[in-house]
């Protein structure tokens, strides 16, 4: 999920960040600038992006595709069950 976050800053740079140590692992301490036109964003501000990509996530997953909730809602009408 990380890297899905540090997506979202630099928007306008490519491959913006690297990995200062492949064996530390992807975590914030060890995000390295490979652009220093970049700005590097704070953990505090990574952390929340995280967060907010993690309730998108959680969403999907509890309501399932659009085609699954409109074939629903067509058979609960089709079966007298909707409310």
């Amino acid at each position: 999920m990380l890297q899905d976050a540090l997506a979202y800053f630099n928007i306008d740079k490519h491959q913006w960040y690297g990995w200062i140590n492949l064996e530390d692992g992807e975590v914030y301490s060890n995000i390295k600038l490979n652009d220093d036109t970049a700005t590097m964003p704070t953990e505090e501000e990574v952390n929340e992006k995280i967060a907010e990509l993690q309730v998108i996530e959680d969403r999907k997953i509890a309501y399932g595709s659009i085609q699954d909730q409109i074939d629903m809602q067509y058979w609960d009408g089709v079966n007298g069950t909707t409310t």
